[in-house]
């Protein structure tokens, strides 16, 4: 596989390996294609959960809290229920 970087991020590369961060740039990119899928795996959970939460909202399932206290009651309680 070839890639090609913009001379901004080749520079940025080659920086995070002069910091002895990296032994080379291949575990540079590794690791910064590891965070983004990680990063991308999240984002779709925050999408589905989103998702959820407007239908919840649509079908009024919703809560009405009216504290803080409240609502660390309610996290006490499903916390407790698993």
């Amino acid at each position: 596989m070839n890639i090609s970087l913009t001379k901004t991020l080749e520079e940025r590369v080659k920086q995070k390996v002069a910091s002895g961060m990296y032994n080379n740039a291949s575990e540079v990119i590794r690791d910064a294609l590891r965070v983004f899928f990680e990063k991308e795996a999240e984002n779709d959970w925050l999408r589905r959960e989103a998702a959820i939460g407007y239908l919840q909202l649509e079908a009024d399932q919703s809560l009405h809290i009216q504290s803080a206290d409240e609502l660390e009651a309610i996290i006490r309680r499903d916390d407790h229920a698993n």
